[in-house]
């Protein structure tokens, strides 16, 4: 192998183990799509869990994403796991969530539901909700 073959070799792998070592709590609160299965695993962990009903065209819910993002930037080691449901594609979510409309917010610790919102944009109303859900764990 070559200097350079050997050098890209060993910052791939510093890399690789840099990605392992990240912390659960920062990936958990990367949002992703949801699927009954991870919602399940989740909860029997005894997770904390928020159901992001959400619409792209939807100004209410970009407010809430900006409260969301800001949570996670002020609190980046919580483990807070955000699982999205799209309002316009996934009406047997909506429907299974009982969510009135897009913007809907639904918090989960483990099987237990602690916060149910409509239209909430309040960051205060939102980091307490968030945060009493985290303590409780």
């Amino acid at each position: 192998m070559t200097h350079v073959g050997a050098s890209l070799a060993t910052h791939l792998g510093t890399a690789l183990l840099l990605a392992l070592l990240v912390s659960p709590a920062i990936l958990a609160q990367e949002k992703e799509s949801f699927s009954h299965e991870r919602f399940t695993a989740l909860q029997a962990q005894d997770a904390v869990i928020l159901i992001d009903v959400f619409a792209d065209w939807c100004p209410t819910c970009a407010q809430q994403q900006r409260v969301l993002a800001a949570f996670q930037e002020a609190h980046p080691d919580v483990p807070l796991h955000i699982l999205t449901v799209d309002f316009d594609t996934r009406k047997d979510l909506v429907t299974h969530f009982e969510a009135p409309r897009q913007s809907t917010l639904i918090l989960y610790r483990g099987e237990e539901r602690v916060w149910f919102s409509v239209a909430e944009t309040r960051q205060a109303q939102i980091f307490e909700q968030l945060l009493g859900a985290l303590e409780r764990r």
